[in-house]
């Protein structure tokens, strides 16, 4: 739309690598302040979990109102993204859901919040990053791919592929959704200003749909329609960084650098930079697991907390719902054998 009113002068590649940057800024800025990350809402401690589901809820109800009138006035258009397929992968939602849910409570963080860790001197962020980048590209494009195409290949065909197609229309399902997420987040125990922030969050998640969708799309030159995420992106900014002559930067390659310049800055503001590292050999090794399962499940799932609950959850999608539901089931039995609900002693539960 932009690209057809306007000679910005500019490649619509690196527009897009210019969205990214600018979204991620803010989201690194907003997921610092407020600690924004679905980790610490459903299995962090007692008592910050109310504070923490309640931001991220609030992120989810923001993502979804804006998405859902963005997409109704025009600005949005995910009408061929994967998210929108009624052919649900039912077996790799499920899987990688888990995986990915179990994975966050070894890693004591989703890999947003990580990312943001890891961009204010955390060591132990930055090895389940690189693990978690590298596990998710071998099941994407190496050694892993087969399991991900064997376990992909499990389909079921849905009624509906977004929860506004059923009976009721848009406006019904949208605020079925969202009415009790914003309840639920306004009775919480969080701060007003980290339930803003987390708002920012799912602003972002539709900045991300807007521009890549419908504001920065050319027709002569198509690129993916992308948003707010971590799973594709930390591969793509690990293998640019790598590789960058023969890789062209991508929106999620500028997203990442966005989310961890942001992050570093508010860090600095904020007196909140220190060097952390892992503390035994045992310790080294569960977040090592931890990552590894994250990377696996994110791709089977087609996205993390980030790419799929709050981008595509968004858009109402019942695959991204479905994910995200196997992220909390994952989340809560490995917090359960964790603190020995199930095993009878608590294991791994120190760092």
């Amino acid at each position: 739309m932009l690209l057809e009113q306007l000679d910005l002068g500019l490649e619509a590649r690196v527009l897009h690598v210019l969205l990214g940057a600018a979204i991620g800024l803010v989201f690194g800025i907003a997921a610092q302040i407020s600690r924004f990350c679905l980790r610490r809402a459903v299995a962090g401690d007692p008592d910050e979990r109310s504070g923490a589901a309640g931001v991220w809820m609030t992120g989810l109800a923001v993502a979804i109102l804006a998405v859902q009138g963005l997409t109704q006035a025009g600005y949005i258009d995910l009408g061929d993204h994967r998210w929108l397929s009624s052919d649900l992968p039912v077996a790799a939602l499920v899987v990688g859901g888990l995986l990915f849910g179990v994975g966050m409570v070894l890693t004591r963080g989703c890999i947003s919040r990580l990312s943001v860790l890891a961009s204010s001197g955390n060591l132990r962020a930055v090895t389940v990053i690189l693990v978690f980048a590298v596990t998710a590209h071998a099941m994407l494009k190496g050694v892993l791919a087969p399991v991900r195409t064997a376990i992909g290949g499990v389909t079921i065909e849905s009624p509906v592929a977004t929860l506004t197609q059923l009976p009721g229309g848009v406006w019904l399902w949208t605020a079925v959704a969202v009415l009790p997420l914003l309840l639920f987040a306004w009775r919480s125990d969080a701060r007003r200003t980290d339930l803003l922030l987390g708002g920012l969050i799912g602003l972002v998640a539709a900045a991300g749909w807007a521009g890549t969708s419908v504001l920065l799309f050319d027709e002569f030159d198509p690129l993916p329609v992308q948003s707010a995420a971590f799973t594709l992106p930390w591969t793509d900014t690990l293998f640019w960084t790598i590789a960058s002559t023969a890789i062209p930067a991508s929106f999620g390659v500028g997203f990442i650098g966005g989310v961890v310049t942001g992050a570093f800055a508010s860090a600095t503001a904020r007196r909140e930079l220190r060097l952390e590292s892992f503390e035994s050999p045992g310790q080294t090794l569960r977040y090592a697991s931890g990552a590894a399962m994250m990377g696996a499940g994110a791709v089977l799932t087609g996205g993390c907390t980030i790419g799929a609950g709050i981008a595509g959850g968004g858009a109402l999608s019942v695959a991204a719902l479905v994910a995200l539901a196997s992220v909390v089931g994952g989340a809560l039995l490995a917090k359960t054998v964790q603190t020995g609900g199930l095993a009878g002693r608590p294991i791994g539960a120190s760092g």
